[in-house]
This record gives C-alpha cells, structure tokens and sequence, in this order.
C-alpha cells in the first residue's frame, strides 16, 4: 500500500478518539536549525483552554487489533480496510508535513498488534526517533496500552509531551459487558504509576509527560447516565490529577453488535458533559450539586448546567456584584471565571453599576437577573415562572 493510501485509511480511524488537544504542553522552539516548535502557526484541527488552535498530524500506527471491543471500528471482526505504519514512516511523515506548515505536532495512537508490549515500544520509538535523531521540538501525545510493561510506558513519558490511556466507558459493568479483553482495574493502575512519575518528574524539575495525562470516556454506548459519567470523571480527577477526561459520543458503526443502541446520542449530549466538566474544574461545583439538577441522572439538554443549578436554586440569588463571594459569583450564569475575577479586581476600586459590569462581561444580559449591582435591583426576576424561557430563546432550543 502506497503511504499516501495508509495515511487516508490511518487519519480517518484515528477520527473517533477525540482526546488530542495539547493545552498544558511547555513552549518550546528547536530554533533555526531544529524542527518543530509548540508555538508555531498552521492548519489547525484542535483548540487549547486558551483558546490557541493547535494543529496535529492525528494517526494509527495501524488499525489491525487483537481486541474486539463491541463499540469499536477497529475490533479484530470488523470488516473494514487495514493498514499499518511502520515507525520510519511515521516519522518521515510528521517531520515533512511540518515542514510544510502543515501540523504542530502528533497525536498518535494504535490498535494492539502482536502483543501490547510490542505496539507500546513501536509507540515509543516514534517519538524517540523524532526527538533524539531529528531534534523535533513540536508537540507529541501518545497513546499507552494499559497492558504493556510499565518500563515502557515510562520511556515513552521521557519523549511525549503527554501520555493518555481511555478508560473507554464509565463503569465497569459496561466495560465488561462490551469489552471483556480489557481489564478496567489495569487501565486505573496504569494510570496511577503515570500519576506517580509526573509527580516525581515535576518536583525535581526533569522532563516526564510534562502536558499530564488524558483519558476518554464513550458516551451514549451504554446505559450508563450523565451523573454516572461524572461521577467516574470526578474520581479520575481526585485520584490521578488528569490533566483532562474527553468525552465521545457514540457513533454507530456497520456490522455492530446487538449489545449496542441503534442509534447515536444527541451531540448536545456530549456538549453538556463538557461543559458540567469545566464546572467540577474550575467553578467548585460538586457531582451531586450538578446531578440535582438533571431528571433521572440525565442533563438537560435545552440549558447549560449553570443555568440549571441557578433555576433549580432561585433562593441563592439574587447576588450583589460589590459584595458577592467569589465561589457565588461563579455560580452566577453568565459570568465566567475571568469575568469574576475582572470583578473582584474593579470592585477594589469603585462600587460596580450594571454599565461597569456590561464592559467587564459580554454575559451581562444572562446574568441581570441573578446580581446586584448599584443601580440594578432585579426586581425578583429569579421568581418568574417564564424565567428560563426568557433566557432561553425558542430558536436557541430548536438548535439543540
């Protein structure tokens, strides 16, 4: 097979893992001599919390797999068409494709070939290769298998700017049940060591998987409820500091098995996961607060989870912009963490009035009915039945 062939076949089963931003990644420029940069300009496929775009070479080192993962187009009794990267291929291909401004860097993951310890060191050599023989300094993301040695996953923590490993589904009665060959208590002790050693590495100030580590979690493939994939992801993050957890919503594939639905979730779905994730990460939301707020453990998907939480909670509000606690004011829909802070810094200065907080804001109109500023007293608009309709405008719910 030509490489331009494998690479169609290869980018395209690559598409279904969604877990290769690069936010978290050091700056770092090879100079005029080297290649690649982590600040570079391009075509790009994926954005930063910053809200950098970012462009990588997204691939399989192949799509063959010994498993055979009911959810996945890749499993070994699928019926699609194979391919398979060899290392040097790999590496002629993100070294040429950067030259040409293409890509910042790579994502790349595989199926299991011959064993996981073989695929792992196949994985690793990639990123080796680049960056002690050809000086690469662009950004590099591996994907670990979870049955692989642990010394082999630790030298690919010495090349990659992060290192991930999907825990696939959420619980491990789905993963049982759809995925029998993996083992959902390895995958948790491969993330535990990698934990360990960032730690290590970032307290003595060497260089291990400096971006973290990552997982994905398959959304809608199982019976498992939006509260349920929080609750796994609010763990992930408490035992193993992930840098992120991905959510993919689940897509149906040809010649699937009885075991999955019939049909894809609304994207809206995976939508509100993220957005429910950022609260647990930045606004000090709780699980259990943001599952209070769903019917039957499931988000609503005409309204953001703030927006929920604050019409399921009307008492807490409305809250006063001069006087408002930080942990409140991030509660307050409309306002994001920087939009607080930007408050908490103009509030030092001057009392606040409703212009003062239009400037610092552009979710002032979402927020008006839930603060109080100088010269805006709501007047209990937070107890009006048509409230969320107010907010929420029928063409805006026709759209999810």
């Amino acid at each position: 097979m030509e490489l331009l062939e494998k690479l169609r076949v290869l980018a395209d089963a690559a598409k279904y893992d969604v877990s290769c931003a690069s936010s978290g990644a050091p700056k770092r420029s090879a100079g005029k001599a080297g290649l690649g940069s982590t600040t570079g300009a391009g075509i790009c496929h994926a954005y930063t919390p910053d809200g950098r775009c970012v462009s990588l070479l997204k691939i399989l080192l192949t799509n063959y797999c010994l498993f055979d993962c009911a959810y996945c187009i890749n499993r070994r009794s699928s019926n699609v068409e194979r391919a398979r990267f060899s290392v040097e291929e790999v590496v002629t291909l993100t070294l040429e494709f950067y030259k040409r401004n293409y890509i910042e860097g790579l994502f790349l993951s595989s199926g299991i070939i011959r064993s996981a310890d073989y695929t792992m060191e196949q994985l690793m050599r990639v990123a080796k290769t680049l960056r002690r023989e050809h000086g690469f300094a662009g950004y590099i993301h591996l994907k670990t298998i979870p049955e692989a040695s642990p010394w082999l996953i630790e030298q690919a923590g010495l090349w990659a700017d992060r290192l991930s490993i999907n825990l696939e589904l959420p619980t491990a009665a789905s993963l049982t049940r759809l995925a029998p060959e993996k083992n959902g208590a390895a995958i948790t002790a491969v993330m535990g060591q990698m934990h360990e050693r960032i730690a290590e590495a970032r307290e003595e100030k060497r260089h291990f998987s400096p971006a973290g580590q990552s997982t994905q979690m398959i959304v809608g493939a199982d019976a498992a409820t939006d509260a349920d994939v929080l609750e796994a992801s609010a763990d992930l993050y408490k035992r193993f500091r992930l840098s992120r957890v991905y959510y993919s919503a689940f897509s149906p594939i040809e010649h699937a098995s009885a075991l999955l639905p019939p049909t894809a979730p609304p994207l809206a779905r995976e939508h509100r996961l993220y957005q429910a994730d950022w609260l647990l990460r930045h606004y000090g939301f709780s699980v259990a607060e943001i599952s209070a707020s769903a019917e039957e453990g499931m988000l609503d998907l005409d309204i953001d989870p703030k927006l929920a939480w604050a019409l399921k909670h009307r008492g807490a509000f409305p809250v006063c912009i001069n006087t408002g606690t930080r942990e409140m004011l991030l509660r307050v829909p409309g306002l994001g963490a920087r939009a607080v802070d930007r408050i908490l810094e103009a509030r030092r200065h001057a009392r606040l009035r409703a212009d003062d907080v239009r400037r610092l804001t552009r979710g002032f109109r979402r927020a008006a009915p839930f603060l109080i500023a100088s010269d805006h007293h709501p007047a209990r608009l937070t107890d009006r039945a048509d409230l969320r309709a107010r907010l929420v405008p029928p063409k805006q719910l026709s759209l999810l």
